[in-house]
Order: C-alpha cells, then structure tokens, then sequence
C-alpha cells in the first residue's frame, strides 16, 4: 500500500497538468519536471505501458527513466516504461511538442525518444541512439513493425532539445542544443496509418542492458496546439 501510494504521488507531482494558456482552440502546455514535488493528485492522462516501478524516479534534475533492455523498433514492442500521453481532440491538426533530456547511451542502438505514437507498431520516432560508438540524432517511421530510418546525424552533446511538429499528414523532426536558439531540421515524413486509433505523445527509453544502471533524465516537455 504504502509503494502504490509513493507511486502515485510521485505521479502526480510530475504529471498533475496545469490549466493550459489558450485562445480559441489553440492552448499550450508545458510541464517542467524539475519543479517536481510530493502532493499533486495523480495526472489521470498519463500512464504508463509495461510499468516497472523501480525503473523510473524524481530527482532535482527531472524525470529519470532507467535504460533496460527492451525493444518497440520492429515487432519485438516489449520496452518498459513506455509513457504515454493521449491528445485532447481539439479540431485541430497542427500540433507541436518539444522536450528536453540528458542521455548518454553506451550500447549499441541504446537510446532515449519523443515519439508520436497510435500502437507499439505504429509511431514516429525523434531521439538520442548510439550506433558503432557514436551518438546520433536518430529519426524513424514505423508501421505496422515495418521501420524506415528518416535521419541519422552524429550530435555529441548529452543534452537536447528535440521537436516534433505535425501538419496535416505531415510530421517534421528537428533538434538543438539547449544555448543554441536555432533548431537544426533531421527530417520529415508522413505519418503512419493510424488504424483508427487516436494520437498520443509518448516518451521511450530502451535498448539497454542488464545492470548498467544509466538513466535518461527528462527535465521538461511542453506541447501546443492549433498553431504552426
């Protein structure tokens, strides 16, 4: 009882949504994880998938999410602590969502993401990857399990900022550095079919190994709507 109660309180004090800034139906949110602290009613639209409790914590940095092994690149979709945030239905088809993170990924295809997601099979990824030693800026579309790699540009920093921005039928990816006041475009694609299902914001953390014990740390996420 009293782990279930930490749990959701510790939900909360991440989660629990302030009144969104709007004018018409445009409205914009943002959730900075680094205010956090003990005492908010429990966010009912967030959740996660595949919780493991002990994998994900608050600290003065943010949200920290631990690196297991896992997969949702393919048909594998068995990564933890995949959180999800559905959409409101606003009417409107342009939306934004921007997060900051820290990641150091060590294992080959380690990683951290944004991700617009409809099912474990059908998303668009945005995030920090390793591959052959080098961490990359890693863009994908998936649909159905069948995977395409949009972008893969070499960034060296830990620290990003990641975007994504969805128009119609189209979703655009794109990146900084924090002290940078311009975003570098990794790409663009179509969104997948969403097989009726209703858009969620999503963030993932997978492809890591037993007993490594690194974190991802989520420090804020902010998202609009109505507006390009």
């Amino acid at each position: 009882m009293m782990s279930r109660f930490l749990g959701l309180a510790l939900m909360s004090l991440l989660f629990a949504l302030r009144p969104a800034v709007s004018v018409g139906q445009v409205f914009e949110i943002r959730e900075d994880f680094r205010d956090a602290s003990e005492g908010s009613l429990l966010g009912e639209r967030w959740h996660w998938l595949r919780e493991n409790k002990s994998g994900w914590r608050f600290s003065k940095e943010g949200l920290q999410v631990l690196i297991e092994p896992g997969n949702m690149w393919g048909p594998a979709n068995d990564a933890k602590n995949v959180l999800l945030y559905p959409l409101r239905e606003d009417g409107n088809d342009a939306v934004q969502v921007s997060v900051q993170l820290t990641h150091l990924p060590k294992k080959r295809w380690e990683q951290a993401d944004l991700v617009w997601y409809y099912s474990d099979s059908s998303m668009v990824k945005l995030g920090l990857e390793i591959e052959h030693g080098v961490t990359n800026i890693v863009m994908g579309r998936e649909e159905h399990d069948r995977t395409q790699t949009i972008a893969i540009i070499p960034y060296a920093d830990p620290l990003v900022q990641l975007r994504l921005q969805v128009s119609g039928q189209e979703i655009r990816g794109s990146f900084r550095n924090p002290t940078s006041p311009n975003w570098t475009l990794a790409g663009k694609t179509t969104l997948p079919d969403p097989e009726s299902l209703s858009p969620q914001l999503s963030l993932q953390f997978y492809q890591g190994e037993d007993g490594s014990d690194r974190w991802a740390t989520v420090h804020w996420i902010q998202w609009s709507s109505g507006a390009e």
